[in-house]
């Protein structure tokens, strides 16, 4: 959904917390299938793979190709880390709870630390027209989207700094619960 579309609202918070639990369903499902039909442990991982695939298509051809935003901007979320952990845990166990609990705690704990190579450059922080702003947040201001809700740009002033200064290794604690 949006969460996973823009690079100024991929958040330590809520794309954290939201796009994990959104993005389990198809590769549990995938996975579910191939292991009971085929014993194959390897159905996350091709699922996400497939579904990566289309979403570079999607991103590429919708978003560069129709409105020239640049794709460093509307690139998808690296799931492939998650969908691993999950297969290799559901191997090991060959057990559907130990996997859904173990392996769904997995996926959620390693969607930020698999994504943060990407989006690393873009929380840089840098001085534009006098104010204090990540890169992201300028490609934000620079390619405006229709519709863009503004209360995006003040998710990073919620409640969750109550539990410290790094929110992104709690909010992925919630995405793993």
């Amino acid at each position: 959904g949006d969460w996973d579309f823009w690079s100024d609202w991929k958040d330590r918070r809520l794309w954290v917390t939201v796009t994990p639990i959104v993005l389990i369903t198809f590769p549990a499902a995938v996975q579910y299938f191939l292991w009971e039909r085929f014993r194959q442990p390897w159905g996350a991982t091709v699922c996400v793979l497939a579904l990566l695939f289309g979403e570079w298509i999607n991103r590429y051809f919708n978003f560069w190709g129709w409105t020239y935003f640049p794709v460093n901007f509307v690139f998808p979320a690296i799931l492939v880390p998650g969908a691993i952990l999950l297969d290799t845990i559901l191997m090991l166990s060959g057990s559907y709870l130990f996997a859904a609990i173990i392996g769904g705690m997995a996926w959620g704990l390693i969607f930020y630390p698999g994504n943060w190579p990407i989006i690393a450059p873009l929380h840089v922080p840098v001085e534009y027209n006098g104010m204090l702003m990540s890169v992201a947040d300028i490609q934000g201001y620079n390619y405006v989207r229709t519709g863009t809700p503004e209360y995006i740009r003040m998710v990073e002033k919620g409640t969750l700094r109550t539990f410290g200064k790094d929110v992104a290794p709690v909010s992925a604690f919630f995405s793993a619960f």
